[in-house]
Formats: C-alpha cells, sequence, structure tokens
C-alpha cells in the first residue's frame, strides 16, 4: 500500500483549514486518513502551522511520501531536513499573543478617571443671551446709518 502525508481541507468557502494526514495514495482528498499528524491554516497571520515531529518522522521512516504542499511546511518546520539529515532552519513566526480584554478595560476606565469632571469649558449661549445680542448688534448699525444721511 503507498501511503502519502497530504493535507485534508477543512473550513469553509474562503476561509480554508488543512490537517495534515497519512493516507493512503488511492483515497479521495478529504477522504479517510490513518492518522493525522498536524494542522495548517494559511489565512492567519503569521500561518498557523502545527506538526507532530515525532510521528512526522516515523511516516517519513517508514516510506511515506510527503505531497509538494506538505513537503514545503515539513522544510519550514525543519521536520524534513531532520530526516535527512540537514542542518536545522530558522524558527518559524510566532503571533503575537492577544491582549486581555479585561486588562484593556480597566486601562481605558483609568486613563478616563484622570479627566475633569466639571460643567464644560465653554458653556452653551442660551436663547435669551442670543436675542441680546442680535438687539446690540441692530443698534451698531442704527446709529452709523443715520449719521451718514
Amino acid at each position: 500500500m503507498a501511503v502519502k502525508i497530504k493535507l485534508k481541507r477543512l473550513g469553509k468557502i474562503r476561509s480554508p483549514h488543512y490537517r495534515i494526514v497519512v493516507a493512503d495514495s488511492r483515497t479521495r482528498r478529504d477522504g479517510r486518513a490513518i492518522e493525522e499528524i498536524g494542522l495548517y491554516h494559511p489565512v492567519q497571520n503569521p500561518s498557523r502551522i502545527e506538526v507532530d515531529s515525532d510521528r512526522a518522522q516515523y511516516w517519513l521512516s517508514v516510506g511515506a511520501q510527503p505531497t509538494e504542499p506538505v513537503l514545503a511546511i515539513l522544510k519550514l518546520t525543519g521536520d524534513w531536513q531532520k530526516y535527512k539529515g540537514e542542518p536545522a532552519p530558522a524558527p518559524l513566526l510566532v503571533a503575537e499573543p492577544k491582549a486581555d480584554k479585561r486588562a484593556l478595560f480597566e486601562a481605558a476606565a483609568k486613563d478616563t478617571a484622570d479627566e475633569p469632571k466639571g460643567e464644560a469649558i465653554t458653556p452653551k449661549a442660551k436663547k435669551a443671551d442670543k436675542a441680546e445680542k442680535k438687539a446690540d448688534d441692530a443698534e451698531a448699525t442704527a446709529p452709523a446709518e443715520s449719521t451718514e444721511a
């Protein structure tokens, strides 16, 4: 029986997720697998790649052939180089852990506690003030017109 290490596709239409599986070469892409040895999520930034190195080494040693995409993944993780006896590549990028939402909320609450709690700096003009201002403007323009005539 010819055994392959290949990707099994999961996920929705535009958000693919893959499992790295060991399966008979005659099975279909998403068919029955002998064993699952890893994950590959290409949509995340950086891509999430997890491979059970011991199991990958075992299956490679008993003759399982990786497909081209899996071979590229194994080269990134260093499992292929370990199998071939070559030097290991640079380590993979790891996503930064997300900040705790509770800590973010408490920090924002602390920042707003320092702000003044009094009234607004510039008070709103009231309707009576607007009427007085219009009357003052009318008086100021009226005498200037009478002196010219």
